[in-house]
């Protein structure tokens, strides 16, 4: 008979985790080849399943392989007893089977446990004697009479008589044939009794099936042994012949939580007489065996927070259970890997916090916090599972870039791409220099380089026009975000002022002047005064004066901008006949601007003694007719400081070459005038009358002071006039000329 558990649908088979819900058939050791197991129906409607024993324990050949049949769209599996089956309870009372299920890509694996029950009805003679072939025995013909042939193992335990009919069969067609009555008596009692006393044995739950537990001894003759309690005993069965105690079922404590303790009772009887018999009581205790570590959700953690992430903000919560002990207390340990002491994070209990602010704006301070959580069981052993965690910190733009406002000064006169100076930005973001530079707005001529601050001059400046600049510096950082679009900005104004270059000469007006004036002995006169200005620069006032050729004998001098005739010169005789002086005065500005800039302005002075006899008349001053194109000459002075000794010497030798000089240019004037006396008397009255006509004819001029005055001798009328000034081309000296009479005059 068979004792079938209800069925398992497929639905379990294919969703359920089998090895941790095994399946239990109970089947009696009569039945015998093509007994039906177990049959349970398959759902599996896209594919063809597949069923398969992969192994039996204790290994056999009992079992055929699972069959498949299909009805109506179900598949309904079977497992049978093979043709070599015999099952016997007091042998092997409970095998393993472990089964695989396909359909399709689906595989799942399960076990079926079957447990031999005993059939108190079953009474049969053991061997092959009580098989269906029967028995076969061979014997030599020369075998002794009264040789026992063979020995019949009887079921029965009472005085039993048996009678055989025994033929004979020997040479051609010869035999005989008789009766063989067999009395079974009964034996003296050999007294059966155990070895040992009762005890307890303590094996731990990860014994595998068909594991030793432990083993008896009987005292007796051919003696057997069987377990009578529990019955049937699912977790444990006993060796028919050597008594060996072994586990027939996992012992999973979490799973059978019966299977702590087992009392077991065994049997020992001889195999001839079984009413010869003993009994031994032991229990079992089944330990539990630490065998599997923590098990916990999530089993790594990678998470990336920001750097403003505040303090407290749960980043996680572990789940860990104990597969061995569902329910138990576990312990739960931070260890950190790098950096190895940080302080960041914390974990209390199950859950991981952010412990400490955490900041990016330093170096090497935004970095990965690489940890574990180590978590413990209670458990003997001891057994851990260390949960790798990640922690990304990713930083965040907080503060925006600034600068200090700065101020640059630069010539007017400065080259394109001369640098300025510098604008340092400063970022308490992380890295600090990550900072662009830009001028906001404007047209002005400078530029500041993008990424290293450095302000650069355009384009020409002109300290007249424009004398400083503002200008608005923008700074914008970047990279100092996850997000590459977050930018914060800036700004500071630095002030560019100009220096002024003294880049314009003075010009004086008008450039050249040509005076007469009478002379009183001991008594000084004021000439001219000089008109200067820098028309590009009219701010520019400062100017100084200094008489730089023409001034024979120190005649003039010049007081400022007023040229003044001294007649109270030492030992400077007194002169009898007109003379004309050429003087050049330098006017250069006085500024504090470099280079000092000069020009040189001629002055043609008449000088006339005046005498009693001479007639009324007026002083005037001359100027160049309009028609008249002035030459100017001006020239850049070049600033030198030499040595105190050094001025001595050259000023020394400058007043004797110019001593020189000016003897010799007199004597060569006199000369000239005597020549040009005796050959050109009209044109120089035309040179007079000129030169009269014109006088008061020119605007802008002051007017000297009118005297009245003896008539002048008739000896003026022989000066020689020179309205021009000009450069000889292959000596390049400078000369003045006369434009109606050609004549010329070297300086």
């Amino acid at each position: 008979m068979v004792l079938l558990r209800p069925l398992v649908l497929l639905l379990a088979l294919v969703v359920s985790d089998l090895n941790c819900l095994p399946w239990f058939v109970d089947i009696s050791e009569s039945q015998g080849p093509g007994a039906i197991l177990q049959s349970f129906p398959l759902n599996c409607s896209s594919n063809v399943p597949t069923l398969e024993l992969l192994r039996v324990q204790p290994p056999t050949t009992f079992f055929n392989p699972p069959s498949l049949t299909r009805s109506q769209g179900i598949y309904e599996g079977k497992i049978t007893l093979s043709s070599s089956a015999r099952l016997d309870a007091l042998t092997v009372n409970h095998y393993e089977l472990q089964l695989k299920y396909t359909c399709g890509s689906q595989v799942t694996e399960g076990r079926l446990s079957v447990n031999v029950q005993r059939d108190p009805n079953r009474d049969q003679c053991a061997g092959r004697f009580a098989s269906p072939a029967g028995e076969i025995i061979q014997v030599r013909e020369t075998v002794m009479p009264g040789t026992p042939l063979y020995t019949l193992l009887l079921p029965g335990q009472g005085a039993q008589v048996f009678q055989l009919q025994i033929l004979v069969t020997f040479g051609q067609g010869r035999s005989c044939h008789g009766m063989l009555t067999v009395k079974v008596l009964p034996a003296p009692s050999s007294q059966v009794s155990f070895l040992q006393q009762a005890q307890n044995i303590t094996i731990p739950e990860n014994l595998v099936p068909g594991s030793k537990v432990a083993q008896v001894h009987a005292r007796g003759f051919d003696v057997r042994y069987e377990i009578v309690s529990p019955v049937p005993c699912r977790l444990f069965s006993i060796g028919r012949v050597d008594g060996v105690v072994r586990t027939t079922a996992p012992l999973e404590l979490v799973q059978a939580p019966d299977a702590a303790v087992t009392r077991l009772r065994v049997k020992a009887f001889e195999r001839l007489r079984p009413w010869d018999s003993t009994e031994l009581d032991f229990r079992v205790d089944v330990q539990s065996v630490n065998r599997w570590p923590p098990r916990c959700l999530p089993a790594l953690l990678v998470t990336q927070i920001p750097e403003t992430t505040p303090v407290g903000t749960v980043l996680n919560t572990f789940t860990c259970t104990d597969p061995d002990s569902p329910g138990s207390t576990l312990d739960y340990q931070l260890l950190f890997h790098s950096p190895a002491s940080a302080s960041s994070l914390c974990l209390r209990d199950r859950v991981l916090e952010v412990n400490n602010t955490l900041d990016c704006d330093a170096p090497g301070a935004c970095f990965q916090h690489t940890a574990s959580i180590l978590v413990l069981d209670s458990g003997q052993p001891l057994m851990t599972t260390e949960v790798p965690v990640l922690v990304m910190v990713t930083p965040v733009n907080e503060f925006s870039p600034t600068c200090v406002s700065r101020t640059f000064r630069v010539r007017e006169d400065a080259r394109p791409h001369t640098l300025l100076g510098s604008v340092v930005g400063t970022d308490m973001d992380y890295p600090h220099d990550s900072i662009e530079y830009s001028i906001s707005g404007g047209s002005a001529p400078f530029a500041v380089d993008r990424l290293s601050g450095e302000v650069r001059l355009l384009g020409p400046l002109d300290y007249e026009l424009q004398k400083s600049y503002r200008l608005t510096v923008l700074l914008t950082d970047h990279s100092q975000d996850q997000d590459p679009t977050c930018h914060r900005s800036g700004s500071c104004t630095i002030t560019i002022e100009v220096e002024d270059v003294n880049d314009h000469a003075p010009e004086c007006e008008p450039p050249f002047q040509e005076l007469t004036i009478y002379t009183h002995l001991g008594r000084s006169l004021e000439v001219t005064t000089m008109s200067c200005r820098v028309p590009q620069e009219p701010q520019r006032l400062a100017f100084s004066y200094r008489i730089v050729g023409g001034n024979g004998q120190s005649r003039f001098s010049l007081q400022g901008a007023v040229l003044v005739h001294n007649d109270l010169t030492l030992g400077a005789p007194w002169p009898e006949q007109p003379h004309t002086y050429e003087l050049l005065i330098r006017v250069a500005d006085a500024g504090p601007s470099s280079p000092h800039l000069s020009t040189t302005a001629t002055v043609t002075v008449h000088l006339v003694p005046w005498r009693a006899s001479t007639g009324a008349t007026s002083t005037h001053r001359t100027t160049v007719p309009s028609r008249m194109t002035p030459l100017l000459v001006t020239d850049t002075e070049v600033f030198w400081q030499p040595e105190p000794w050094f001025v001595v010497v050259l000023t020394a030798t400058s007043a004797l070459l110019l001593l020189g000089l000016g003897w010799l240019l007199s004597r060569l004037l006199r000369g000239l005038t005597q020549v040009l006396q005796a050959s050109s008397e009209p044109p120089q009255a035309l040179l007079l009358n000129s030169i009269q006509g014109t006088k008061g004819s020119i605007e802008g001029f002051v007017e000297a002071p009118r005297m009245e005055t003896p008539q002048a001798p008739s000896s003026v009328t022989s000066l020689q006039h020179f309205d021009g000034r000009a450069q000889d081309s292959r000596t390049g000296r400078d000369y003045l000329f006369n434009t109606h009479t050609g004549a010329r005059r070297w300086l």
